[in-house]
Order: C-alpha cells, then structure tokens, then sequence
C-alpha cells in the first residue's frame, strides 16, 4: 500500500505546475472519492457522506456544524477547508461565498474537489482541471454530489438521480442510496475501504451535544457501505431503546415496553435489547413471558444474571422476592 501510494504521488505530482507544497502533506490525505452533501427542506436537516477507499475518510471529508452547514472536501483533501468553510457560513457568508473565498487563496485548487451546502440549501461545489479521472460533480435542489478518481463517468450522475428518485426517506437513508448508487456503477477506481455518515440539524438548539443527530463512521472494512447501513439501522433501534429509558425514568413502563420491544425486533440478535424488554416485561406483571426470554440470555452470557441481581436495589427491576428467585434460578 505504501509503495502503491507512493507511485500515485509522483505520477499525480508530475501533473502540478505550482505549489507543490500546498498540495499534498501528512495533513492532508488523498482523499479520492464519492461524497454528496444535502439538505431535507421539510425538517431542515443537513448531511454529508462519503465513501472512499482511503483509511478512515470521515476523518478528513466530512465536517457540519448545526444551523450552519456542511462541507466535503476531497481529493488532495485541504482539511482546513472544512472549518474554515463552516466558520465562513457563520459569519454570513452563502455557500458560494464561502467557496470562493477559500479558493481564493489556495494555490492548490486546481487538484482540490469541494462541495458546501449551507442552512438556506444553498449549495456550491468545485472540481479541479487536475482531479484525477473520473472526476466531476452535480448540484442540484439543496444538494450537490461530486467524485474523483472514479471508474466511469456514470457514478455522480447515479448519485443525483438516486437522491432525487428517494424523496420520500428520511435524510440519511437518501444520502445512503446516493452511496450505494455510486458503487453500483463502479464506484472509487482502486475500491473501496471507509465510509461515514453525518447529519445534523437545521437549527442549532441549546442542547449542542444533541445537535448531532448522526454521525456514524466505518474506517476500515471490504464492504463499508453494507457495514454503514447497519451502523445507521442499529442507530435507529437504539433511538427506541433511548426512548425506552426515558419512559422508565417516567414510569411509564407499557411505553418503554414499546420501544424496547421495537428495538428488539429491528436487531433480534441483540442481547442487551432482549434483555430490557425482558425486564419491562417482568415489571408489568408479565413475569413467565419475561422467564422465556431471559433464559437464553442467561445461559449465552452469564454476567446478565449477575446484572439482575442488581436491578431491584436501584428500582429498576419491580418484582417480589418470589418472582426475583425464579428469575435467578433459571438455567
């Protein structure tokens, strides 16, 4: 992989007339890829996702901040882009404004690939002359897709018309198809090895720490798109079982029985959501159902019984001692 890079660096360097410094430095990885950044005009949500195959991409493409915008930046990815993109966005600038400033000043534009979408849905996007084919890009209604180093010219045109075609889904479900659409005409030249996921609100909230509403990375993996999609499948059951909690902590234990139950069904094979559904079972008078599904659970890891034996101190296991011993006895 090193001596492969290597190769690439000195072939691609040769293509560069100016500023070599500026093109390409430990900080600033070769990030050639697919990426789409959008807004969904009824929640006001805003996303950026990418895949590539280059270790862990998110870490250098994709940036947003809520009530702001988002940016990828790629190719002979400029990190600072990011940051600096968003903090032009704050100070009022539209996404075309904010592109062009930071391009004004970069001597190594010709080989950069940037998209920014800012919170009105205004997008901007820029393919260097010297991105390396298959390169390009489409902006559209509150979205832009763009892609370099690609097999063919089909995968930016795929990742429009699927985002357009799944209006319909939620944001990052859309955003999803336009990877996959990507990948299904070729995708990345060399293949593929990261992938990541970042949706954030329209508006920012008092609660900053929940403005991320998901942001989901895969580093390194053969198939990081089918493993992104359970990583977002497994974020939404684990939406119900945090809605599962909060109605325990109201005690409204028939509502955290729904959505622990729900988790439950998304991911079967899940032990920790089998396991609280089992206990909102037991909670509501529902102890032989309850036994049912705590003893696999008990006999595929033994700690959950241990785990049990601890509930009823701090209130959140509400059976009598009778019910309690049937429950450690299990085998």
């Amino acid at each position: 992989m090193l001596l492969k890079t290597t190769i690439l660096l000195l072939l691609l360097s040769s293509l560069l007339t100016s500023a070599t410094a500026q093109v390409y430095s430990a900080t600033e990885p070769l990030a050639h890829t697919f990426s789409i950044v959008a807004r969904d005009p009824k929640t006001g949500e805003m996303a950026v996702a990418v895949q590539s195959h280059w270790f862990s991409v998110g870490t250098s493409v994709s940036w947003g901040e809520a009530g702001v915008g988002v940016v990828a930046t790629q190719s002979f990815t400029n990190k600072s882009f990011g940051m600096r993109g968003l903090a032009l966005l704050k100070s009022g600038k539209t996404a075309q404004q904010a592109l062009d400033e930071l391009l004004s000043t970069d001597e190594g534009k010709a080989v950069r690939q940037v998209a920014i979408l800012d919170a009105k849905g205004n997008v901007a996007a820029h393919t260097g002359q010297k991105c390396v084919d298959y390169a390009g890009h489409i902006t559209g209604k509150e979205f832009s897709v763009q892609a370099n180093m690609m097999l063919s010219e089909k995968v930016w045109p795929a990742m429009a018309k699927a985002f357009e075609q799944s209006a319909s889904l939620p944001l990052a479900e859309r955003v999803m198809a336009a990877l996959n659409a990507a990948q299904a005409v070729g995708g990345d030249i060399r293949g593929k090895q990261s992938a990541a996921l970042l949706v954030v609100r329209g508006q920012a909230t008092n609660a900053p720490w929940e403005d991320r509403l998901i942001d989901l990375r895969v580093d390194d993996n053969p198939a990081p798109l089918k493993e992104l999609d359970r990583l977002l499948r497994l974020h939404r059951a684990y939406k119900h079982m945090n809605a599962g909690d909060l109605a325990v902590e109201k005690n409204d234990m028939p509502g955290a029985m729904r959505e622990y139950q729900t988790a439950e069904q998304m991911f079967p094979e899940n032990l920790e959501m089998r396991y609280w559904h089992a206990i909102t079972l037991a909670n509501n008078k529902q102890v032989p159902a309850a036994l049912k599904l705590l003893q696999p659970i008990f006999k595929q890891e033994p700690d959950w019984r241990t785990l049990t034996a601890r509930l009823p101190k701090v209130g959140l296991l509400t059976v009598t001692e009778a019910e309690l011993k049937q429950i450690m006895a299990l085998k």
